[in-house]
């Protein structure tokens, strides 16, 4: 099933949101460490932590506690720097979408470790921001759900 990762996520809000994402779609979500906040914190709780008991939080020390978890699964990564659109990709049910922090995004390096068919994007207005975590997070793996025909959601 795809899986959603979060690199060193910094805002409470945004991380909550997601895990009642992933609460909602049958999601496993991977929190790769440091945070930027006390996962405890009262406003992760009141965006989704609540949701928790109804999805998997993993969390790993750092990004290659990560890789070593998740063995053989293809990284996306989703980025502004992407040179690939997100409606270009055919996912698969074993892909893990990596988001980076919401002030940084991912590292360079990171990302050069992917290579350019791993790395996607949302189109925006040139010379614009990017687009808040939890709504980008949202728009890409609807449409890798749409992909593989939303197998894991009731849609009656």
């Amino acid at each position: 099933m795809i899986q959603i990762a979060l690199y060193e996520p910094e805002i409470p809000p945004n991380t909550g949101n997601i895990i009642r994402l992933c609460a909602n779609t049958g999601i496993k979500l991977h929190l790769i460490h440091p945070l930027g906040f006390d996962p405890s914190e009262k406003q992760v709780r009141r965006a989704g932590l609540d949701y928790h008991e109804w999805t998997e939080v993993k969390h790993h020390e750092d990004y290659p506690a990560f890789l070593q978890n998740v063995g053989d699964c293809r990284i996306i990564a989703c980025s502004t720097h992407g040179n690939q659109l997100y409606t270009d990709v055919e996912f698969a049910e074993n892909d893990i979408l990596l988001f980076g922090p919401e002030t940084r995004g991912l590292p360079k390096s990171l990302l050069s470790s992917l290579g350019g068919e791993n790395i996607i994007r949302i189109p925006m207005k040139k010379d614009s921001r990017s687009l808040n975590l939890s709504n980008s997070v949202a728009v890409i793996l609807y449409e890798s759900l749409r992909q593989i025909g939303f197998n894991v959601l009731s849609l009656e």
